[in-house]
């Protein structure tokens, strides 16, 4: 089992436990350390691995494990690219959200949710669970493919009720707060969430590894990958529906208050609202699942169960 995954089994077994540890991970100032420190952090962690029982007490080896769990992948040991690691997902997806939520005509909203939905699925192919097979060729192309269609799909999708009050012209102030003030947040949530599943889907259909309680891999299971794709859509979903929903109903608040009266004034508090429920709202929907997954013996296939005796099995959630 990597080092990382032993420190999320660790120190990750209640939500407010991996909240701190996520709000630690998630310092943007971690993407300024070059590659030759990563490679020191993890020697460090493979160096003192038998003696790590309690990792986080000792300063240097918390810093080692901060970048570790922000920079390199459990799976393959790899250095993650910068743009698309923990730490970069809010800054890099923010500015695709905030011009998402201000688009009234149909072409420019699927471009920016295109471009939303590239960036996001790109950092969620990069930060999944590695499949065994997942190196072939093939399947790699069919990977992207796949992810290219739920992209194109998912900007669809997010356009299409514009589109529908453009082409049949609804414009009554009913049709108005539907479209754009209540159906943003929900199509965004779902289309996050049916993304995240499309791209990880070779997951379930070769399945990922588990491990017993020693980190030994017992087997390969298609259960264990159905639910680590099933809980990494879940808080895709609740993360960027909850960003589009509470931004633009403390602004409906703060217009029925008449707080704000000036356009300008009112778009900035928008801006403001989106950044900070964003920033709130990437821990908590990390956390909302542990990175090293449980999952009972009685749920897997039974060519593992005859394998081992354990009861608990673990596994790599991705993000």
């Amino acid at each position: 089992m990597d080092a990382n995954l032993r420190l999320w089994r660790a120190e990750g077994q209640s939500f407010p436990r991996r909240f701190l540890l996520w709000a630690d991970v998630l310092d943007p100032l971690l993407l300024l350390r070059s590659s030759d420190e990563i490679k020191r952090a993890r020697l460090l962690i493979q160096t003192n691995e038998k003696t790590l029982s309690e990792p986080l007490r000792n300063s240097q080896t918390r810093q080692a494990f901060l970048l570790s769990l922000s920079s390199v992948h459990p799976d393959t040991n790899n250095v993650i690219p910068i743009l698309f690691r923990p730490p970069a997902f809010a800054p890099m997806a923010l500015p695709w959200v905030i011009v998402s939520s201000l688009q009234h005509q149909a072409k420019s909203a699927f471009f920016f949710q295109f471009m939303f939905h590239s960036y996001t699925t790109a950092f969620t192919l990069l930060n999944g669970n590695g499949t065994p097979k997942a190196e072939e060729y093939s399947l790699q192309q069919k990977q992207m493919f796949y992810g290219l269609g739920a992209i194109s799909y998912a900007a669809c999708v997010g356009a299409l009720p514009l589109i529908f009050m453009n082409r049949y012209t609804l414009k009554s102030p009913l049709t108005q707060l539907i479209v754009k003030k209540l159906l943003p947040a929900p199509l965004l949530g779902l289309t996050s969430a049916f993304t995240a599943a499309v791209v990880r889907s070779l997951e379930f259909e070769h399945g990922i590894e588990v491990m017993d309680r020693t980190g030994k891999v017992v087997g390969v299971s298609r259960n264990a990958g159905e639910k680590a794709v099933r809980e990494t859509a879940v808080s895709r979903a609740v993360l960027f529906g909850t960003t589009f929903l509470l931004p633009e109903a403390l602004v409906h608040l703060v217009q029925r208050a008449k707080l704000v009266k000036n356009p300008r004034a009112l778009a900035a508090v928008r801006m403001f609202l989106i950044t900070s429920v964003l920033a709130g709202m990437v821990p908590v929907s990390l956390s909302m699942f542990s990175q090293c997954g449980e999952i009972k013996r009685a749920d897997l296939e039974p060519e593992i169960l005859s394998s081992t005796e354990e009861t608990e099995l673990f596994y790599n959630r991705g993000i």
